[in-house]
């Protein structure tokens, strides 16, 4: 009922972890079944070790919440190393998210990462591109595709593209991906956002600006999911704002094959398997077999 089939992945259910926001799913292991997961998709990966931006990194908003960490991690060799085989003991498909400052380091990262117990490979486009005066990757057409070539080329791995919402139109910067070879699609990553101590004057966050996610993106989200998924052929996996079964449905109609959960998991480590079994709950009082019969059902006619 709730099993899907995205990119060649097999997963149990439709329901996946957002990168960065469920660390490497070891952390969560003490409060929910791992192995009840569609997909388990790690916190963003580099070539070498971040230790990620100074001073106060995470702040709530209303309906939400801002994050600058800076993509701390210790690396991929530390990750192949001593983090995969823990995970091998988990049966749910792993998905390596990769960032990168250059082209070169993404098909690296690709390369490095195409062993056994890895499933697929998300690319994060949102990293700045320090060949290009410090431009997004995701926000550059040519930046983005040319990254997309150049993990393709190393890996035989499913690709997917984790979508910025910082550009004037998603739907090109889908397009331009899916016909570098994105096997699917996710979006959206987080808004960029701000907030100001009013008694120092300051910054609220040390990196000045960051990403913006939570219920407060939902409608955005959800908005730009719709457009993709009418655009591209390839699969798209939906996020942004999703904290209960109903929002997860919601993204479903619009056009997502599957969603992502990511700020809930902050609220409610068990956010993941509740929103599933509301999913499967929806379906049984709708009379539904499949979980497919769902994505792109939206009414949208006017």
């Amino acid at each position: 009922m709730l099993a899907v089939k995205i990119a060649g992945i097999d997963m149990k259910t439709p329901v996946m972890t957002a990168s960065g926001t469920f660390g490497f799913g070891l952390e969560y292991s003490d409060y929910i079944d791992v192995n009840q997961l569609g997909a388990l998709v790690v916190k963003g990966t580099t070539l070498r070790p971040r230790s990620g931006n100074s001073g106060r990194r995470i702040t709530e908003t209303p309906a939400g919440m801002l994050n600058a960490i800076g993509l701390e991690n210790p690396g991929v060799e530390e990750f192949l190393s001593n983090t995969l085989p823990k995970l091998a003991g988990y049966d749910v498909p792993v998905i390596v998210n990769i960032a990168g400052n250059t082209v070169e380091e993404y098909g690296e990262l690709a390369s490095f990462l195409s062993v056994p117990g890895v499933s697929a490979i998300e690319i994060n486009i949102s990293c700045p591109n320090v060949k290009q005066g410090g431009i997004a990757f995701g926000t550059d057409c040519p930046s983005a595709t040319a990254v997309v070539r150049a993990v393709r080329d190393n890996t035989s791995l499913p690709v997917i593209v984790k979508l910025s919402p910082n550009v004037t139109d998603i739907v090109v910067m889908a397009q331009a991906v899916e016909a570098a070879g994105a096997d699917a699609v996710s979006l959206i990553n987080t808004l960029l956002g701000m907030a100001i101590d009013i008694d120092s004057w300051r910054p609220v966050l040390g990196n000045v600006v960051g990403g913006l996610s939570g219920p407060a993106v939902k409608p955005v989200a959800l908005r730009m999911v719709w457009q993709v998924a009418r655009a591209v052929k390839c699969p798209v996996i939906g996020m942004g704002g999703i904290m209960t079964a109903q929002d997860a449905i919601e993204f479903l109609l619009a056009g997502a094959s599957a969603v992502a959960v990511g700020t809930a998991n902050f609220v409610n480590p068990r956010a993941c398997s509740e929103i599933a079994a509301g999913i499967q709950d929806y379906l049984v009082e709708r009379g539904l077999k499949d979980v497919s019969q769902l994505v792109g059902r939206v009414n949208d006619h006017l």
